[in-house]
């Protein structure tokens, strides 16, 4: 069993300073029981805790680690750039040369507007939609997150085709009634929706890898079923790949699909864990933003210098030739050895993968692609599994809905030794 005890003395305190102790819900680890870890460092595929504690990190900063900690052309990319000051609110050069590396990789989107975090992508690209068209709704999608913007922090009620309700305290349910959350993975719902309210749907948004609620794969036809249904019916079609982009190819899921969105987001992977989004679109939508258009949406952080330079630094060893075919071949080394045993032992456990991301389900069941095929119950095997991983020195985020991530500085040799700690594990809780 793992010393807490600073974690915990740590955790003590800063429930006197923040709402339940942190500065995001979920590092709170009310899911998994006890206090969070407090990370005092981290280096290449491995994080130390305030109690001295070492462990094989597969969380990764939520994903944008994608070279993992401490990377030494990050590090010296910052370093070199602070000594020039930190934040101007100007332009400098080095919005120029990330936009032009991401821009020049990128076929989908002909110019991009760099802001300071996921959320802000998306509430400036569903902004920028309902200014292009004229048109108030939005559709999402029941398991897809967008960051905790008013107007998409909703959720589904009965039905195939509801109007949201918040799941949020705070949000007056005007925000709430011009989205349209449906269930993913069911034609039949979106062409019902569109056939009701098609008239004033400004955008269908999805994550096209949803990743935020589980990992619920969707099959390649129906995210172009979505881009058919879009292009007939003057709806924009809104890839949000905050997690995906960058992550399972350089110009995320839209290029490992080969389906063109008319806006796209991205996210922290552009700045090296540095603060940073990203919204991207064609000359002809991203002249309706200021100063050129009439849809504003400023930042006196965006494109700041040292997030910048962290990304230029990150992006330019993911833009080398066969960066992402290695980090899927060694996913597929890990998960392959823990699928493996957990099938040799009858263990109803199995990771779910795509591209260097993977999700921990447990039962027996087939692909899971909608939020309620998800077995409630199932967070409670999660749980214990957690704690075990724990002590056996993996850390993955402390939410069974959450996905885990490898690194370029998960070598074979690492991820050898963690699959057979997982296997440990398994075998243990059996």
């Amino acid at each position: 069993m793992i010393s807490r005890h600073k974690s915990e003395q740590l955790f003590e305190k800063a429930k006197h300073l923040f709402p339940g102790g942190v500065n995001s819900p979920v590092r709170a680890f009310r899911s998994v029981d006890g206090a969070p870890l407090f990370i005092k460092k981290g280096d290449g595929a491995h994080i130390w805790d305030e109690d001295g504690n070492q462990f094989i990190d597969f969380c990764c900063s939520w994903g944008p680690l994608i070279l993992g900690h401490n990377h030494p052309q990050i590090r010296e990319k910052i370093t070199e750039t602070l000594q020039n000051g930190t934040s101007f609110g100007a332009p400098t050069v080095l919005e120029n040369e990330l936009g032009q590396l991401i821009l020049d990789r990128n076929p989908f989107i002909d110019k991009i507007r760099f802001v300071s975090s996921g959320t802000e992508a998306v509430m400036s690209g569903v902004r920028l939609a309902r200014g292009y068209t004229g048109k108030n709704k939005i559709v999402k999608f029941e398991g897809c997150y967008h960051g905790h913007l008013d107007a998409l922090l909703v959720k589904a009620g009965s039905g195939l085709i509801t109007l949201g309700t918040a799941s949020s305290a705070g949000i007056p349910e005007g925000f709430t009634r011009e989205t349209l959350v449906l269930p993913l993975n069911d034609e039949t719902a979106v062409l019902k929706c569109i056939e009701e309210y098609g008239h004033d749907i400004a955008c269908i948004i999805i994550e096209p890898i949803p990743a935020n609620n589980g990992l619920l794969l969707q099959e390649k036809s129906y995210l172009e079923f979505l881009r058919k249904v879009c292009t007939e019916n003057n709806i924009l079609l809104f890839f949000d790949e905050v997690i995906s982009g960058f992550r399972v190819a350089f110009s995320g899921a839209a290029e490992l699909y080969g389906i063109r969105p008319d806006i796209v987001t991205y996210g922290k992977i552009i700045g090296g864990g540095l603060p940073v989004g990203a919204y991207g679109a064609s000359d002809e939508l991203m002249a309706c933003i200021s100063p050129l258009g009439d849809v504003y949406q400023a930042g006196t952080l965006s494109g700041n210098p040292v997030a910048m330079s962290a990304g230029i630094a990150q992006l330019n060893i993911c833009a080398q030739d066969g960066f992402y075919e290695d980090q899927e071949k060694r996913t597929r080394f890990f998960v392959d050895k823990v699928n493996a045993f957990a099938k040799a032992n009858e263990i109803a456990f199995e990771m779910v993968t795509i591209g260097s991301i993977f999700w921990l389900t447990f039962g027996k069941h087939d692909a899971i692609r909608k939020a309620n095929e998800i077995d409630p119950s199932s967070m409670l095997d999660f749980k214990k599994m957690y704690g075990e991983l724990l002590n056996h020195g993996i850390y993955i985020g402390p939410s069974g809905y959450e996905v885990g991530f490898i690194s370029q500085a998960h070598t074979y040799e690492i991820l050898e030794l963690a699959a057979d700690r997982f296997c440990e594990v398994l075998a243990q809780l059996k």
